[in-house]
C-alpha cells in the first residue's frame, strides 16, 4: 500500500503561481503511474494531469495545458504540479493519486492522498 500526502496549497491571486507536492511513503514510488485531480465545491472530481512511471511522458487536461506542469523525482518519492497563470476557476481541492496506468480515468488509480486546497482570488 502507498500513502500519499499533498502539500503546497494555499491562497493566491489570479495570475500567480503555486507548486504542489505529493510525497509517497514507499520506495516503490517509481513503479506507479501518478496523477493529479481536482474537485471544486459542488462539482465532480476532474482530471488535471498524469505522468508515467519514468516521468518521460505526461498528459494534461485542456483546461490547464500550457499553464501547469507535472513532474516527478523518483529518488525523492515525490511528484509535483507547478501551476502558473492561475485563474479563479482553478480553485479546488487538489488530489494526487497512484496506480498501474497513466490515464485520465480516476477509477484506474488505487491510492489517493487527502487533498490540498487551492484558492485563487480574482
Amino acid at each position: 500500500q502507498v500513502q500519499l500526502v499533498e502539500s503546497g496549497g494555499g491562497l493566491v491571486q489570479a495570475g500567480g503561481s503555486l507548486r504542489l507536492s505529493c510525497a509517497a511513503s514507499r520506495r516503490t514510488f517509481g513503479s506507479y503511474a501518478m496523477g493529479w485531480f481536482r474537485q471544486a465545491p459542488g462539482k465532480e472530481r476532474e482530471f488535471v494531469a498524469c505522468i508515467t512511471r519514468s516521468g518521460g511522458s505526461t498528459l494534461y487536461a485542456d483546461s490547464v495545458k500550457g499553464r501547469f506542469t507535472i513532474s516527478r523525482d523518483n529518488a525523492k518519492n515525490t511528484m509535483y504540479l507547478q501551476m502558473n497563470s492561475l485563474k479563479p476557476e482553478d480553485t479546488a481541492t487538489y488530489y494526487c493519486a497512484a496506480g498501474p496506468q497513466t490515464t485520465s480515468r480516476p477509477t484506474s488509480y488505487n491510492y489517493w492522498g487527502q487533498g490540498t486546497q487551492v484558492i485563487v482570488s480574482s
